[in-house]
């Protein structure tokens, strides 16, 4: 696999993003009006809440093809690439 993601579905992934967009902005207005403080960080929970479903669905897109196709190939140059961009993905998540 060249790194590209088409397995998932991209019309549900945007969908979803472009509400976590309205979110954003609307914690932004949220901020501007003054809004009560524990209301802004409610929704800034919803808006880590509903990446963190977008992460997990296209994480396991990779799992499930790009990881798959890896160990199917019997290439364990491709095995070794995967795994390693795991790795670097996790070390980056953990700061």
């Amino acid at each position: 696999m060249d790194g590209s993601l088409v397995h998932y579905d991209k019309t549900k992934l945007t969908q979803r993003l472009s509400r976590i967009a309205g979110q954003v902005n609307g914690v932004s207005k949220m901020i501007e009006e003054e809004r009560y403080c524990i209301d802004i960080l409610h929704q800034m929970a919803a808006v880590k809440a509903a990446l963190s479903r977008v992460e997990d669905a296209i994480l396991s897109d990779h799992a499930s093809h790009c990881i798959a196709e890896a160990i199917a190939s019997g290439s364990e140059d491709a095995q070794r690439r995967k795994f390693n961009e795991l790795i670097e993905l996790m070390s980056k998540v953990k700061k």
